[in-house]
């Protein structure tokens, strides 16, 4: 299978070859070792390239992290797209179910091209200072369109916290296959992450985060509504004393 290929800038062939084989080369042993104990003189041995082309072409190792992570990021991205198969004009709910199955698709996949997933994983336990322009870039785009989804799913007038916990819900439903694989693989030695477990998942999680959107509209006094509201009383007695 093809790999995916990552971006490269420059002014001419050469200049292009030494930074896309670095880029290459780093995304490896990144995806190993992670950042801290990923070394310049690997990578560089790796790419055929002189230690100073690191500086040269990104300044230092935490720049070249950052483009790394950013670009892989990017490349899941196109790869599968959030909204693969549906437009802007679709139901909410179809819309929702193209979001999560993307959303899968990508922390899923087990070949080179997810890459990403495997550097996530590790900088959600050892988080870098590259982790701002990824989430600056690549992910919160991706959190905006969530969160206009789940706002069309919502009663008008919801608060933007209930539909920011509502969309953040939903992706903790996906990351949870993706990060306790190790634990579910061991509950159920049979399950493979196949395209019909894809489908069961991505059915299973649409209609469970629907079922929970329809109770929001049903009931608009949610708990946290609850919880708010006589907060807010208790502070209100407090005030008269």
């Amino acid at each position: 299978m093809a790999v995916a290929t990552l971006r490269t800038e420059g002014t001419g062939p050469s200049f292009g070859a030494t930074r896309q084989a670095l880029l290459e080369a780093a995304a490896d042993v990144f995806t190993r070792v992670g950042f801290r104990q990923a070394t310049i003189r690997e990578i560089c041995q790796r790419a055929g390239a002189n230690v100073a082309a690191i500086n040269y072409h990104f300044g230092d190792k935490a720049g070249l992290y950052s483009e790394v992570l950013t670009t892989e990021g990017e490349l899941a991205q196109r790869r599968f797209p959030a909204e693969a198969g549906v437009s802007k004009q679709a139901s909410p709910e179809a819309r929702l179910t193209a979001f999560i199955r993307s959303f899968l698709q990508r922390v899923l996949a087990e070949d080179l091209a997810n890459r990403h997933g495997r550097m996530m994983a590790r900088e959600m336990v050892e988080p870098t200072a590259a982790l701002d322009r990824l989430v600056r870039e690549v992910i919160q785009p991706q959190a905006n369109l969530l969160a206009t989804i789940v706002r069309a799913l919502l009663p008008p007038g919801t608060d933007q916290t209930t539909a920011r916990l509502c969309g953040l819900s939903i992706v903790g439903q996906i990351l949870f296959y993706a990060h306790c694989r190790p634990v579910i693989t061991r509950l159920e030695p049979r399950r493979a992450y196949d395209l019909v477990e894809l489908d069961r998942l991505t059915s299973h999680i649409t209609r469970f985060s629907l079922a929970a959107l329809r109770e929001f509209s049903r009931r608009p006094d949610s708990p946290a509504l609850g919880v708010r509201r006589a907060a807010s009383s208790r502070r209100a007695i407090r005030s008269k004393r």
